[in-house]
């Protein structure tokens, strides 16, 4: 095994947690991530060693995601019978599953590009300047979104319309 082919596979974890997130399907994460690694293995030349080996990642994942989803609305998928819930080690006690379930409805509201953010933050603790990169806006961008997509999950999670700010 070559020095990057370790270092991608240590990367995985974080792949399929973003997958994931984007798919809510976890067989279709994992197809997600094999068609990123596929691609990324194929083309090691276009990496550039100065660069950042987790953003390059992210990125080719974010351009399957982007691609699979084109090609739905090409070709709709008719697979939707198995949307199973993943079998988990311990099942969490009912208020975990009812937060987690609230979570997840709540980040599905949001618009893609927030939930993008969100997620890439917030799950995957990348940086400002990572999450530029993979996502290919400005800094300020991200900032925008994610203040933007946070907010909105607070609404969601509470049920109620955000507090006003006031300016003086």
């Amino acid at each position: 095994m070559t020095m990057l082919e370790s270092q991608i596979e240590a990367e995985i974890p974080g792949l399929r947690r973003y997958a994931r997130a984007l798919s809510g399907n976890a067989a279709q994460a994992d197809d997600l991530v094999q068609d990123c690694l596929e691609r990324a293995l194929a083309r090691p030349a276009l990496w550039r060693r100065e660069g950042n080996l987790r953003a390059w990642l992210f990125t080719i994942l974010r351009n399957v995601w982007i691609d699979e989803l084109r090609r739905r609305k090409v070709r709709p998928d008719m697979n939707g019978m198995d949307e199973s819930v993943d079998t988990m080690a311990s099942a969490p006690n009912q208020m975990d599953r009812l937060a987690v379930r609230d979570m997840a409805a709540a980040l599905a509201q949001l618009a893609p590009e927030q939930r993008e953010t969100v997620l890439l933050v917030g799950l995957e603790g990348m940086s400002y300047a990572e999450v530029a990169v993979v996502t290919g806006v400005p800094v300020g961008t991200v900032m925008s979104r994610l203040k933007r997509g946070r907010d909105r999950l607070a609404q969601l999670m509470h049920g109620g319309e955000a507090a006003i700010r006031r300016v003086k």
